[in-house]
């Protein structure tokens, strides 16, 4: 007998409303996760402060961990300081550096992890995936994914915009994403779930188009919601294939050859992904692409993440060997040097007209 039905791998609940954070005891307690409040909670040593202070009196029973980074080092000592601890969850509370360590600790002692996110900079927030660095500069670590989510769009416009802002770049660049992993498909015959790429490159068209800026609430909580549904999209592929294409390969690029001045991961990927879009030859794409990236204050050139022709050029060069196995635009064209600065020289002159 066929399968008619597959199990999809998401969180438990989702809880994106003002007042959310203030509600957090509840919302573990309504959930069964936790009733007499025995729960771990990662915080960074600045804005978690303030976290703390708020929230202590409705968690008594709560033990609060100082998260001093987003390395590895700093997961595995979280994932040491709770053992013994006989908690009922781990609550990552903060931005996309916590909640990574948050997540790898709790896989590594066994626990369940709520994301409580106090900015919204990237799309790891709901990904079976956490990004660390370590001595050689960056790894992915695959780990479940949060039970649950909880994001205050209140608490999150208290946060740098430029914060926010990558987080539209990181959601965008699906759509760059999802056409490489197609592209892949028509080229190599690789496997395409249609069902993530579907979630994924809906999550990024819906904030693409949105008439919104930021701060506006409807346009946080559009940005939550989009965020969420990427991350359940790659637990549905078990990989990160539906969010990340040449746009990552790229980013992840100028972090390996730039360690001390690469930039926030989502001002790197949504340049990345529109000049993805220009290889590809999707004008009116790229042009979409470019227009929403403005509208947030988000680069649309190597000069505005401060980075000149030579070395963007060298980065896409790059790109490829930071991702063996995946075939993007860039794998396909397989450009030279030259071949790539005239490209960027072509990509420059369009978005400036």
């Amino acid at each position: 007998m066929p399968v008619l039905t597959r199990l999809i791998p998401s969180p438990l609940f989702v809880e994106i409303r003002a007042g959310a954070l203030d509600a957090l005891a509840g919302i573990l307690a309504d959930q069964r996760l936790s009733s007499a409040g025995r729960i771990a909670v990662a915080i960074s040593g600045g804005s978690g402060a303030k976290l703390r202070q708020r929230l202590e009196p409705q968690l008594p029973q709560a033990d609060w961990y100082r998260v001093e980074d987003g390395t590895l080092d700093a997961a595995v000592k979280l994932a040491e300081q709770m053992r013994g601890g006989h908690y009922d969850v781990l609550v990552g509370m903060g931005g996309g550096k916590i909640i990574d360590a948050a997540k790898y600790a709790a896989a590594r002692v066994g626990l369940p992890v709520v994301a409580v996110a106090t900015n919204l900079a990237h799309d790891g927030l709901c990904s079976p995936v956490s990004s660390l660095e370590n001595d050689a500069g960056r790894g992915s670590y695959g780990v479940p994914s949060p039970i649950g989510i909880v994001v205050d769009p209140d608490v999150v416009r208290e946060a740098p915009l430029r914060f926010v802002a990558s987080g539209i770049g990181d959601i965008v660049s699906n759509i760059s994403a999802c056409a490489d992993w197609e592209l892949s498909h028509r080229e190599t015959g690789e496997a395409v779930d249609g069902l993530a790429v579907a979630m994924a490159r809906s999550a990024g068209e819906n904030i693409l188009r949105h008439p919104g800026k930021l701060p506006d609430p409807d346009l946080l909580t559009a940005l939550a919601e989009a965020l969420v549904l990427s991350g359940i999209a790659m637990n549905i592929t078990g990989s990160t294939r539906p969010s990340s294409g040449a746009c990552h390969e790229i980013s992840h690029a100028l972090d390996v050859l730039y360690p001390k001045r690469s930039a926030q991961h989502g001002e790197q990927v949504g340049l990345g992904a529109a000049f993805a879009s220009h290889l590809r030859g999707e004008r009116e794409l790229t042009g979409l692409i470019v227009d929403c990236l403005r509208t947030h204050g988000l680069p649309v050139t190597a000069d505005q993440l401060g980075f000149s022709e030579a070395e963007f050029t060298d980065a896409v060069h790059y790109a490829p060997n930071t991702r063996p196995g995946r075939f993007t635009i860039l794998e396909h064209l397989d450009l030279s040097p030259t071949a790539i600065r005239d490209a960027y020289a072509d990509y420059v002159q369009a978005v400036n007209c």
